[in-house]
């Protein structure tokens, strides 16, 4: 359900920014601010009317980037995103009906998953990436290692979503259950609505920034 190669890409700089945009013209700014802060995988949730062609701007503009898609929730939606080339969508949730339809147009997804009886239906429809959420209200990394801890052996990886910041993300990204983080305190609504690319470009190099520390960490540790 989630291509290894696709799996590869985000986890060269394992932060996924999640956008919300109100208006199809703030995409290439937006675009254009996040890789210059070194972001290379984005999520764009599909709650507003300009989304989809959001989508296909940063599909067309950015190609070096890996453009997803968050708040998937219908058959419809997978069907557009697969038109306009993006390659993964998540979901809050499991709908085993947007599940098939991903799997039928070979979309990259992870669904969302909160307790041990979600993970059992993901494994069962075939997913091994997974989204956790929300993942701090309800736990946060000691949560989501006590409720993996009997789907270690199945090579199972999460990327947690709500509540991740750059105070907290960097232990999420030290622990081997994560294939990434996602979150918005880089792009917030509020810094794209104001067009503050300056301030968001910023956001995004220290949250690359933060990563790259952690990837130096892990290196070491094995070393």
């Amino acid at each position: 359900m989630f291509a290894e190669n696709v799996l590869e890409k985000i986890q060269r700089n394992p932060v996924v920014v999640t956008v919300v945009i109100d208006d199809a013209a703030d995409a290439a700014p937006l675009g254009r601010a996040l890789r210059d802060g070194g972001i290379s995988s984005v999520e764009l949730t599909l709650r507003t009317p300009p989304a989809m062609e959001a989508l296909g701007i940063l599909r067309e503009q950015f190609p070096e980037m890996t453009v997803g898609a968050g708040t998937v929730l219908t058959r419809e939606q997978v069907r557009g995103l697969k038109d306009r080339g993006v390659e993964f969508g998540v979901a809050p949730g499991l709908n085993p009906n947007v599940l098939d339809e991903a799997k039928r147009t070979g979309l990259s997804f992870a669904p969302g998953v909160a307790t041990p009886s979600d993970v059992e239906r993901a494994l069962e429809l075939g997913c091994r990436v997974l989204k956790f959420f929300p993942a701090e209200p309800i736990g946060g990394l000691p949560y989501l290692t006590s409720m993996a801890a009997p789907y270690r052996h199945l090579g199972l990886r999460f990327m947690p979503l709500g509540g991740i910041s750059r105070s907290n993300m960097r232990a999420y990204l030290d622990s081997p259950l994560i294939a990434a983080v996602g979150g918005s305190w880089i792009a917030p609504r509020k810094l794209i609505q104001a067009g503050d690319w300056t301030a968001i470009r910023q956001l995004a190099g220290e949250a690359t920034e933060a990563a790259r520390k952690s990837a130096s960490k892990e290196e070491t540790a094995r070393a």
